[in-house]
C-alpha cells in the first residue's frame, strides 16, 4: 500500500516536470552610463495567445515567451538612436476569444541614447 502511494506521488510529480511551459529569464532594461542622453518617452505592445484545441484547457502557447522582448524593441525602434530604455513601466491585458486567449504586454520607458 505505501509502495503505491509513493510510486503514483513520483508519477504525478514527473509528469508535472515534463508537462510544464517555460523560458528564458529576460533582462528588459540596461543601466545608462554617465554620457547618455534622454530621447524622450517612448512605448511599445507584442501579443502572445494560449489556444483552445477540444479541451476546456488552453494549453498551446503561441508567441507568449518573446511578447516582452519584441515590445521593448518596438519601444526603442519608435526613437531613433535609442539604445536602451530607463523608468521601464509592464503593463499586461489579456481578452478572451472563440478559439483562445490573448495576452499583450505595453512596455513604456525613457529611451536613451
Amino acid at each position: 500500500m505505501k509502495q503505491s502511494k509513493v510510486l503514483r506521488s513520483g508519477v504525478t510529480a514527473l509528469s508535472l516536470l515534463i508537462t510544464a511551459c517555460s523560458s528564458m529569464p529576460t533582462n528588459v532594461t540596461s543601466t545608462p552610463n554617465e554620457s547618455s542622453k534622454s530621447l524622450g518617452t517612448t512605448e511599445g505592445s507584442a501579443c502572445g495567445s494560449m489556444l483552445l484545441l477540444g479541451t476546456a484547457y488552453y494549453f498551446i502557447p503561441v508567441g507568449l515567451n518573446s511578447r516582452v522582448e519584441t515590445a521593448y524593441k518596438r519601444a526603442l525602434e519608435k526613437k531613433p538612436g535609442a539604445k536602451s530604455l530607463v523608468n521601464v513601466t509592464m503593463q499586461e491585458n489579456w481578452y478572451w476569444w472563440v478559439l483562445g486567449t490573448a495576452r499583450c504586454v505595453t512596455v513604456k520607458g525613457e529611451a536613451m541614447q
